[in-house]
């Protein structure tokens, strides 16, 4: 995170002490050289899955961000990508990418809570966001996605599995959540991203609630744990037809 060409951890400090939209606006120009971005092995797999499925017609990304996520649209859809972000800096940094003439491409800044679209979408496809919303957000955030997506939609996501109580990982995250609710209890305006909030049973319920059918697939190229659980899922929601 302090290469030379990523933020300094005085300004990782300057971004963490503001507001969620703002931070994102500092973060931009840095954003794709910081661990936060999702990983290409990530991306690379989520295409090759959409892939066998596809191809679709309109395409959203929904917290796009700096337009990551949009290469995997603009591999499987081919009529338009379109993708939301609620920071004007990370969508200017997106629009700056170099990107094909076909598909079409555009963007939007809004709210994921507050969506500006018609059904329009066959697919909606997000990338390392959900940390940005509490679990009392989830039924609202499902249903602005359900309302984008034509009858038959999919809204697909990748989700690791959370590591074990016996390993590094866990305790680094669990001490960022706790450090991110002592900052949050101490300071406004508050700065929403809780790696642990995010629990896939939770998701599910409220996605079946939303009106989607679920199907969980393992991606393989991440292989399985000890137990044999996935390392990597691909959670596709599909809207009713």
């Amino acid at each position: 995170m302090f290469r030379p060409e990523g933020p300094s951890l005085r300004e990782l400090t300057v971004q963490a002490l503001s507001s969620v939209e703002r931070g994102y606006d500092l973060l931009a120009p840095k954003f794709d050289h910081t661990p936060f971005r999702t990983p290409d092995a990530v991306l690379d797999s989520v295409a090759a899955a959409l892939a066998r499925s596809g191809p679709y017609d309109q395409g959203l990304d929904l917290c796009c961000g700096t337009g990551a996520g949009m290469e995997v649209l603009a591999k499987v859809c081919r009529r338009g990508v379109t993708g939301v972000d609620f920071s004007a800096g990370m969508l200017d940094v997106a629009r700056d990418r170099a990107w094909p003439s076909a598909p079409p491409v555009s963007w939007v800044r809004a709210d994921a809570r507050a969506l500006p679209f018609t059904p329009a979408f066959d697919l909606v496809v997000s990338f390392g966001a959900f940390g940005h919303f509490l679990p009392g957000e989830l039924p609202g955030l499902f249903t602005q996605v359900r309302s984008v997506l034509r009858p038959g939609g999919r809204f697909v996501f990748p989700v690791l599995a959370p590591p074990r109580p016996t390993s590094a990982a866990y305790w680094m995250l669990l001490g960022f959540d706790a450090a991110m609710r002592v900052r949050n209890a101490l300071w406004r305006p508050p700065f929403v991203m809780y790696y642990r909030a995010f629990r896939l049973g939770e998701v599910c319920r409220e996605l079946e609630r939303a009106g989607f059918r679920l199907d969980l697939a393992a991606l393989p190229e991440f292989g399985r744990r000890d137990d044999g659980s996935a390392r990597v899922r691909l959670v596709t929601a599909r809207a009713a037809e």
